[in-house]
């Protein structure tokens, strides 16, 4: 649990009074909230009280940010009701590490703020800071993904990673509810209904946000007014390893622009509107150290409203128990009395909607040193704190929004992101220019690779240059002139539906070559973005008789693991932007744990084909413009036949380019590049460039796709030509296998699938992530092989010998590195039945530990368990000599002996 500072002298003068004012506090407001408890009924739908809610938490884990969401309105784990471990997979999440497997963390917990006046009450509901005002009702978090289409939660999806959670601000019997000290009340529910949905994508220009749509319902009888909405964020930006030390030396900000990184010249320079609040550490931990360095940036960006004109305020402050150092910019114009003594934290209703509507930016923490005493605009910062506070503290901060109306039964869609960026911090030594000179600071950090991704995010919720709603408006754009001459030109229009008539005037630069940069979208979310094909796991089949298949399998053996995959859905699905079907290849993976460090390539095959290169004369650059062309239509384009073998592409280079005299009306110069590493010749064939094979080299390319469809065009059998027993597409039947592998190891095997990118918007090649459903195996024999051969069990390591030093090598913890050692010890039964009971017995024959074996047989890790040489007691196990036994469902049982030696 995070700490807040208390100064020792300060609660030793103190403790008596702090006690008995809290205990007449906690009488006054539970008097007055049953005194002036609200009488208008609560909606039906919402619940009522703490019988049954669906608390849950689920990690967003499929990109390079890993971010907890929970639906209590907090995400983040800080505020989590049940703890930090995922509703789905059991195992820890954490609150937001980035990048992923960087063991540094970037969010401590955000929290929901929703406030409005009803009748002549100010209201404010939150989710965690101050009482958790949130709550579900018996409905859990749900899942969603586009990742298996032969999944039920595929239908609705948006992402690879959908998370639904609903939630009331009705409940005010549920754990946690606090009581408003300040205003001398209980919590008093403004009656809203909140569906919010996450988005996550494992894609290289997506995988770092989240983006967030929020669904707010009025589902009580009075219009709400003057809604404001914001995300109270409390960052803490340390490594992991620091514990709870590391969140008191944060630094944050605001960003209303950030230059358009994708106006290349010769387009005009200019700026986008992107409204993010973000938060670093101070020095970013560049200095050599214990600890993982943390350069990175995290913040908050507003991504949809209801309404094109709103007020946004940012507001940042330290939250501590003096009075003295409870401190946050309030501007002189808007300042308030928070009524507790400080500048900073807001408690209560009323004090925190006036943060929510204020209409402050405040100047960023770096800058709080050029606070003077005579400053016009804002109550001056306590001197002597400044250079203390300037460096670093554990801020947090309110990003917030509105107004808005909302009647009842009406809804506010809003959507956020939580974005991060790479590299913010470049040199150590910049930190050395606070406090006395931010512009230098200034000089020294780097917003590119946030601005790109906050775009990125942008787009995404809607994709620019799209009309989703087909009004004949697709966006905001700049037309950038690729030529010499430009003109100013003006057409006139007559609005004939107008009474009277109005003559609408419009202007603008006309070129004589131009181009159109899409900057934003038609206003109607799309939520989409460019994919790469589907990778082989997430293609399954089920037969008719209901067994399913997936389309990425194994088949191991002792030391080798064979590789099988389809790819009929991968080198088929076009992809949602461009339309097109724009299939590159394949990558066969393996790696030792699930880190995607982890991962190598060990086979690959992608199509032969090549980039063109076209020189503008007016940029005096080469641009690619154009998608990948294979061997053969180059050769039918510029050689002197479609069979002229001699000619070939990579004979023109950028230093000795193809020249087209006067081609079509102008001249061309071109030169040409591989479109990846052209591995295009499978291992069945001569003059193989990869060891990737086709399962069924001679297999005819089916009329239809779909298993289904074949097997009712050719009912009397000739559908076996075309589907393989298990009924998968033979055409796109694919192996590789893996040698001389451990068989005492587990490897995690993937294949991904990669696209050729989009030239044209400049985004390059997308491939599926390897670390996305990948295969878990050991190089030994399937539970059918151990079956058919009547193989006997048998464990490892035997004798199991502290001394080898199995951690360091690698064998055991990889993925738990800050556990102890005594809790990351294995000791692996293999060759084991599917179902079986496993038991470890004293030498005086007493039962230190049982474990139940049940696995799906066509699961690849059927064959294999691991005892973590813990004792059903829950302690670890001595130096000894054991028995254990192996008993299947059957009856039949294996015994044998093991040797520990701590």
């Amino acid at each position: 649990m995070k700490l807040t500072p208390f100064s020792p002298l300060f609660l030793a003068r103190r403790i008596g009074s702090l006690l008995l004012i809290l205990i007449l506090l906690v009488v006054v407001g539970t008097s007055a909230a049953f005194a002036r408890s609200d009488p208008r009924p609560l909606s039906p739908e919402a619940p009522q009280n703490a019988a049954s809610p669906g608390y849950s938490l689920a990690e967003h884990n499929i990109g390079n940010l890993r971010l907890s969401v929970c639906n209590n309105g907090t995400f983040g784990n800080g505020w989590s009701p049940t703890g930090e471990y995922d509703y789905f997979t059991g195992e820890r999440a954490l609150s937001c590490e980035y990048p992923k497997d960087s063991r540094t963390t970037y969010l401590w917990a955000a929290d929901l703020w929703i406030g409005a006046i009803v009748g002549r009450d100010t209201l404010v509901s939150t989710g965690g800071d101050g009482g958790s005002e949130f709550h579900p009702d018996e409905r859990r978090i749900a899942l969603r993904s586009t990742i298996d289409p032969a999944k039920p939660e595929f239908e609705g999806a948006v992402s690879e990673q959908d998370y639904i959670a609903i939630y009331y601000d009705t409940c005010r019997r549920c754990s946690g509810v606090g009581n408003d000290w300040l205003d001398h009340r209980g919590h008093r529910p403004l009656n809203i209904e909140v569906t919010q949905r996450s988005f996550a994508w494992s894609y290289a220009y997506a995988d770092d946000f989240v983006l967030f749509d929020y669904a707010i319902r009025n589902i009580g009888q009075d219009r709400l007014r003057r809604v404001y909405m914001g995300l109270y964020v409390d960052a803490d930006v340390h490594s992991l390893a620091q514990l709870s030390e590391g969140y008191e030396d944060d630094l944050s900000g605001f960003k209303t622009w950030l230059p358009a990184l994708y106006l290349k010249p010769p387009c005009p320079s200019d700026s986008d509107r992107v409204n993010l609040a973000w938060t670093i550490d101070n020095d970013g931990g560049l200095e050599p150290g214990p600890f993982p360095p943390t350069p990175h940036v995290a913040a908050m960006r507003i991504v949809r409203t209801p309404a094109d004109s709103l007020v946004v305020s940012y507001n940042w402050w330290i939250r501590n128990s003096d009075p003295r150092f409870d401190f946050g910019p309030q501007a002189r114009a808007t300042y308030r009395d928070l009524g507790t003594g400080g500048l900073g934290m807001p408690s209560g209703d009323r004090n925190k909607f006036h943060y929510l509507r204020n209409g402050e930016v405040d100047y960023d923490q770096p800058t709080i040193a050029t606070i003077g005493s005579l400053d016009s605009i804002w109550l001056p910062p306590p001197p002597d704190r400044v250079a203390v506070w300037a460096t670093g503290l554990d801020v947090r901060y309110l990003l917030s929004f509105g107004p808005f109306e909302v009647e009842p039964g009406q809804t506010l869609p809003i959507s956020l992101a939580y974005v991060c960026g790479s590299n913010f911090h470049r040199n150590p030594d910049n930190f050395l220019n606070l406090p006395n000179n931010p512009d230098a600071w200034y000089e020294g950090v780097n917003f590119d690779s946030l601005g790109v991704n906050a775009t990125w995010a942008d787009w995404i919720y809607d994709n620019p240059g799209v009309d989703t709603d087909s009004d004949g408006y697709a966006g905001r754009f700049t037309v950038c002139n690729l030529g010499d001459d430009s003109s100013w030109v003006c057409d006139t229009s007559v609005d004939t539906a107008a009474e009277p008539d109005t003559v609408i005037v419009t202007c603008g630069w006309q070129y004589e070559l131009a181009d159109t940069v899409w900057r934003e979208g038609d206003g109607v979310p799309d939520f989409r973005g460019a994919s790469p094909p589907p990778a082989p796991s997430a293609y399954s089949i089920i037969t008719p008789s209901g067994e399913q298949f997936r389309g990425l399998r194994v088949e191991p053996e002792v030391g080798r693991i064979k590789i099988r995959w389809n790819g009929v859905m991968s080198e088929n699905t076009r992809d949602i932007f461009s339309r097109e079907v724009d299939f590159e290849g394949y990558r066969v993976y393996i790696g030792r744990d699930d880190r995607s460090s982890s991962y190598s390539v060990a086979a690959s095959y992608d199509l032969e084909d090549y980039n063109r290169w076209e020189f503008n004369p007016d940029l005096r650059d080469y641009q690619l413009l154009t998608r990948p062309y294979s061997l053969q239509e180059l050769r039918c384009m510029y050689a002197d036949s479609c069979n002229d073998t001699s000619w070939h592409p990579l004979d023109y280079t950028r230093s000795h380019p193809l020249v087209l005299r006067g081609w079509q009306g102008r001249d061309r110069v071109y030169y040409f590049t591989p479109q990846d590493f052209n591995r295009s010749v499978l291992g069945h064939l001569d003059g193989a460039t990869t060891d990737i094979r086709k399962t069924f080299p001679s297999a005819l390319k089916p009329p239809v796709l779909e298993p289904d469809s074949i097997r009712l065009l050719f009912p009397g059998g000739a559908d076996t030509v075309y589907l393989t027993p298990e009924g998968f597409v033979k055409y796109y039947e694919y192996e590789y296998t893996m040698e001389n592998l451990l068989p005492t190891v587990p490897y995690w095997i993937n294949v991904t699938a990669f696209d050729y990118g989009s030239p044209k918007s400049g985004l390059a090649a997308l491939e599926t992530s390897p670390t996305l459903s990948p295969v878990v195996t050991y190089a030994l024999q399937s539970v059918d092989q151990v079956e058919a051969l009547g193989l006997k069990v048998f464990v490892y390591p035997n004798p199991y010998r502290v001394d080898d030093n199995y951690r360091e090598a690698g064998f055991e913890g990889r993925l738990n590195p800050d556990m102890p050692e005594e809790r990351t010890r294995m000791i692996h039964f293999a060759n084991l039945p599917a179902r079986c009971t496993i038991r470890i017995f004293s030498l005086d024959g007493d039962l230190i530990r049982e474990i139940e074996h049940d696995v799906d047989p066509a699961d690849p890790l059927a064959n294999h368990d691991v005892w973590d040489m813990i004792t059903r007691n829950s302690q670890s196990v001595v130096s000894g000599l054991y028995y254990w036994s192996v008993e299947d469902n059957s009856g039949n049982t294996q015994v044998g002996k093991l040797v520990i030696l701590l």
